[in-house]
């Protein structure tokens, strides 16, 4: 039985998995840390191994603090991925974004795969079907957009994500909403269009914390996986383990 840990900039997501069955998902904040995953060995006694793919001194201090008879298991740039990285500066990519990569190529073989991650920031990944990670992009997630039209002017308020959002916003509010939403709607049909029209065999995989949002306004037929960086987690460690 397997943990695994994806730590934000303030909260962990932590999820149990059996093989590769999700059992429990939970998200809290860092300093709850140990008290909770306390009462995740409590109720799967059987976990013997964690696995996360970042860590920062403070993710540090939570691992430490885990029994020492856990297999502690770090994601690292060194390990063997089941992709040929052709990025121009490999040592630049973001380990989530290596790691959703490796996700997409063993949960989705033999096809191009567009992975989308919509969250603080938006990235997309693209993988061919012969298992070669392209690259891809970056642009400011929606609660950065907001806040950016709030912060970069004098008189615009800071607004957070609305359910309706007409094309033409009548008011000053709806007109954010209508920027920000529309925007980041349009632009990831756009780049859907795109590759679409370039590559055949492709699949789409949305996540995130925005994911379900988006998938519920995008006029492609998308399936949205808000945990699939959990699950990646999980088919990378398989991956290294079974190799």
């Amino acid at each position: 039985m397997l943990l695994v840990l994806d730590f934000g900039n303030t909260q962990i997501k932590a999820a149990v998995f059996e093989k590769y069955t999700l059992l429990e998902m939970l998200r809290f904040e860092v300093v709850q840390a140990s008290h909770l995953l306390e009462l995740v060995w409590q109720r799967y006694p059987k976990i013997n191994a964690v696995c996360c793919a970042s860590v920062t001194l403070q993710h540090q201090t939570v691992l430490e603090s885990l029994p020492e008879s856990l297999e502690k298991w770090i994601i690292q740039r060194h390990h063997k991925f089941p992709f040929v990285n052709a990025y121009s500066t490999p040592q630049t990519l973001g380990m989530d974004r290596m790691v959703l990569a490796a996700g997409a190529v063993l949960a989705y073989p033999n096809q191009n795969r567009l992975v989308i991650d919509a969250g603080t920031c938006i990235t997309y990944d693209f993988i061919t079907e012969h298992d070669v990670y392209k690259g891809g992009a970056i642009s400011p997630g929606i609660n950065m957009r907001y806040k950016a039209l709030h912060e970069y002017t004098a008189q615009l308020p800071l607004l957070t994500i609305a359910d309706v959002f007409p094309l033409t916003g009548d008011s000053t509010e709806k007109s954010i909403h209508s920027g920000v939403l529309q925007g980041v709607l349009f632009e990831i049909e756009g780049v859907i269009a795109q590759y679409a029209q370039e590559n055949h065999n492709f699949s789409i995989i949305l996540t995130g914390g925005d994911a379900n949002f988006l998938a519920a306004h995008l006029k492609n037929s998308i399936f949205a996986n808000p945990n699939f960086l959990l699950e990646s987690l999980v088919h990378v460690y398989q991956y290294q383990h079974n190799d």
